[in-house]
C-alpha cells in the first residue's frame, strides 16, 4: 500500500511541475491545449488554492510570484520521505 501512495505522490508532483510549465504559455480558447491545461488546473487547484490563501502571490514590480506550487511540492516531498523511505522508492 505504501508503494501505491508513493507512486501517487510522485505522479502528483510531476503534474504540478507540468502545470507550472504550461502556465508560461497561455492557452488559446477552444484549442486542445486549453482542454489539457484546464485538466491540469482542475487536478492541482484543490491542493494549491488553500496554500495560496495562506500565502498570497508576492508582487515583484508588474509581476506576481506564486509560491504555492513550491510549498506543495516541498510538503509532498516531506510526506513521501516519511511514507516511502522504508520501501526504497524514494
Amino acid at each position: 500500500m505504501a508503494e501505491f501512495i508513493c507512486t501517487l505522490i510522485n505522479i502528483y508532483v510531476f503534474v504540478i511541475i507540468i502545470r507550472l510549465f504550461m502556465s508560461w504559455v497561455p492557452p488559446t480558447p477552444g484549442s486542445t491545449y486549453e482542454t489539457i491545461h484546464n485538466g491540469f488546473v482542475t487536478v492541482t487547484e484543490p491542493v494549491l488554492a488553500p496554500v495560496r490563501a495562506l500565502l498570497p502571490p508576492m508582487s515583484m514590480g508588474m509581476m506576481r510570484l506564486d509560491l504555492s506550487p513550491l510549498l506543495v511540492i516541498f510538503g509532498l516531498n516531506i510526506l513521501a520521505r516519511l511514507i516511502c523511505e522504508g520501501t526504497g522508492l524514494f
